[in-house]
């Protein structure tokens, strides 16, 4: 398969999160092919929705966006995805419930193979939530089977949906993966017996620690998200490059989709070939600025036109 190099697919949940007064459209990979296609890099959704209203709002959204629908199938069965919100009273962290058995547990292989086989995309995005359940499980497989295409990997744990085994399965099959600081800590518990302070990640110990990691799963590269304190990236070739935090424009509002945010314009510095360092450095800048805004993605495309207009001009 001859692939394009600007087209990602991004494979998994496309869902509702429901606060009982109002609803918003989420799901981190449906985050990452909106922000995409906002930049204008050609994104191919890989999900499965309800036929149903919430499933009518996620191919609205799509649309309005400019994303093909080719890979978003519609079950006649199940809902679409949906985790219903409970708000804290202090207004912190919020409990979240992640419903099971919904659309995007079952996405078909056929119909998604077919979508990979038209786009020839030069990356594919996974993440491991749409993992959970065996159909989405086994078409994810034979994506990755398929595909020569880049594998990136974002970790995503979620308690009581992602076991170590589907961890380790995912870190397999993945070329570049990014976590966060916590989940840092979980692979170097579970694959180096190792809990080096993450502190400091310039720290010897943490670069042996990650080092090890990439040479267990024969990664590419190793990127730690650090929130306030930037980003970092480990590289097969002993590359480490270190990105600081980006001033955030606004007052910050909260950190949902932060990371989804981070690996867009990470995927996008790729795709159109952006030195290392300035990719990271980008990334932290959208991910500030998404921070400043009420949920995951905007409300309004002009949000992206000052980045497009910096980053992206002829």
């Amino acid at each position: 398969m001859e692939h394009s190099t600007t087209t990602i697919a991004v494979f998994g949940e496309a869902l509702v999160d429901d606060f009982g007064d109002h609803q918003v459209l989420g799901g981190a990979p449906f985050n990452v092919a909106r922000h995409l296609a906002a930049f204008g890099q050609a994104a191919l959704m890989l999900t499965r929705v309800g036929d149903d209203a919430n499933g009518g709002r996620v191919r609205a959204d799509c649309a309005r966006f400019g994303m093909d629908l080719a890979g978003v199938q519609v079950d006649a069965e199940r809902p679409t995805g949906r985790v219903l919100v409970e708000r804290s009273a202090d207004g912190g962290n919020h409990r979240f419930t992640i419903l099971e058995d919904q659309a995007y547990d079952a996405i078909e292989a056929g119909p998604a193979l077919a979508a990979v086989a038209a786009a020839a995309p030069g990356t594919l995005y996974f993440g491991t939530l749409a993992q959970r359940a065996p159909q989405s499980q086994r078409t994810l497989a034979r994506l990755l089977e398929a595909d020569t295409a880049l594998r990136y990997l974002d970790l995503n744990v979620r308690a009581g949906h992602v076991t170590e085994r589907c961890v380790y399965r995912s870190l397999h099959a993945a070329d570049v993966v990014k976590v966060n600081e916590e989940e840092l800590q979980d692979l170097f518990g579970w694959y180096t017996h190792l809990r080096p302070s993450t502190e400091d990640m310039g720290d010897a110990e943490v670069q042996s620690a990650c080092a090890t990691l990439l040479r267990i799963f024969n990664l590419q590269g190793l990127i730690v998200t650090l929130g306030a304190r930037g980003a970092v990236f480990f590289g097969a070739d002993g590359a480490f490059v270190a990105a600081p935090p980006a001033r955030m424009p606004g007052t910050l509002v909260d950190t949902v989709g932060a990371g989804d945010a981070f690996s867009a314009v990470f995927l996008v510095g790729r795709a159109r070939g952006w030195p290392l360092g300035e990719t990271l450095v980008r990334a932290n800048q959208f991910a500030g600025a998404a921070c400043c805004i009420a949920g995951a993605v905007p409300s309004s495309l002009d949000f992206y036109r000052p980045f497009i207009d910096h980053w992206l001009a002829a």
